[in-house]
């Protein structure tokens, strides 16, 4: 049996939600099983994105400053390389800022 090439592809965001969104993308439409997907934060900080949303986004209109908002949010996954380009147009429809990998 010939063994299947596998790559790292990795995506980062600037909030929680996006990078959710594109785990979903990852396991629903790519059959991407959930030990391959990793989410933490793209530095060494702790973060909850690189901007105010979701709890952290006040309704009228005065933003929380107490969350940790220092950096953005990285989704990597190990996929099959013939993935590759899927997942790269799976990450860009998702709202990835960046995405890296071969």
């Amino acid at each position: 049996m010939a063994e299947e090439s596998t790559t790292t592809i990795r995506a980062s965001f600037g909030t929680r939600a996006p990078a959710d969104l594109a785990v979903e993308h990852l396991v629903q439409h790519h059959r991407i099983s959930r030990p391959n997907i990793f989410i933490q934060s793209a530095s060494g900080e702790n973060t909850a994105g690189s901007r105010p949303s979701g709890g952290d986004a006040s309704q009228d209109g005065g933003d929380r400053h107490d969350g940790a908002i220092e950096g953005e949010i990285e989704v990597s996954a190990d996929i099959a390389a013939d993935q590759v380009a899927a997942v790269q147009r799976s990450f860009g429809d998702a709202g990835a800022i960046r995405v890296s990998g071969k």
